[in-house]
């Protein structure tokens, strides 16, 4: 080492000579390797400084590089509140019911069944509370009804059966899928029957009876609901007197529906 610092103060001209394994007379003897064994140290000491180099300017580099901006905290997002089928509820409902007659006294024997429906509109007022996915409630509606229906197999050319309105008074169970609601529901059924032959005055009963079905409800508004109904409502059987019915014996007439519907519901809690 001590030689080596000795030679970097030598001159230019000198320098190459020591380099190259010469002696030079009163300044400094070094005998240096020769050959091969020269060009391997010398490429391992130049591979050395190059890595060493490479490392200072790699530092270099990154001091001027600017800091990694910090990420930003994730917002946190609630999850949208599940919905409560709880409350009172006012609507509208309408469609359609399919309904059948049929008159019977012992003497005249049956008309037979025959098609006897219309259209149906009219008003919803219930309430539900639910628990858990299970949802119980009870639910009424009035409707004004537009089912009428006439056969000739009778004593006189027509006999005619009619209904001019229909309200009912239903339990209604089922379970909630989120905002769908799947329901049964059954109860009680109110509704005139009116009957005639033709010419001649309706006579008109009230009649009770009941009703049962299903139906599914799916609220697309916080506090809106749209539902799809079947109810199927027998009111029994109705006596027509003579005078309306032109039989030997005051008929029995009888009347039923298949009521496919849709409503719509306004809901309030409690």
């Amino acid at each position: 080492m001590i030689e080596i610092k000795k030679a970097l103060t030598l001159p230019f001209l000198d320098l190459r000579l020591w380099l190259a394994g010469y002696s030079i007379p009163g300044r400094l003897s070094i005998n240096l390797p020769r050959g091969a064994d020269w060009e391997n140290r010398m490429n391992r000491a130049f591979l050395i400084a190059a890595t060493l180099s490479l490392a200072a300017t790699s530092q270099v580099l990154a001091a001027d590089l600017p800091a990694a901006a910090p990420r930003q905290p994730v917002a946190y997002k609630a999850p949208p509140p599940v919905f409560s089928w709880t409350g009172f509820y006012l609507g509208i409902n309408g469609g359609y019911g399919f309904g059948q007659s049929n008159w019977f006294n012992t003497v005249d024997g049956p008309t037979g069944h025959f098609n006897a429906g219309g259209f149906l509109l009219g008003g919803t007022l219930g309430a539900n509370y639910q628990i858990g996915s299970f949802v119980i409630g009870l639910e009424g509606d009035g409707d004004w009804n537009d089912a009428n229906g006439s056969t000739a197999n009778c004593l006189v050319p027509n006999c005619t059966t009619r209904s001019d309105w229909l309200a009912t008074i239903r339990g209604r169970a089922g379970y909630a899928v989120d905002r769908v609601l799947f329901y049964g529901t059954g109860g009680v059924a109110f509704g005139d029957v009116e009957a005639a032959a033709a010419g001649f005055p309706f006579a008109s009963t009230t009649q009770t009876g009941w009703t049962a079905g299903a139906g599914v409800e799916w609220a697309f508004l916080p506090n809106w609901t749209a539902k799809l109904e079947y109810l199927y409502v027998d009111l029994g059987h109705a006596t027509c007197p003579v005078s309306s019915c032109q039989g030997n014996l005051p008929d029995s007439v009888a009347f039923n529906e298949n009521i496919v519907r849709a409503g719509i519901n306004y809901k309030f809690g409690w």
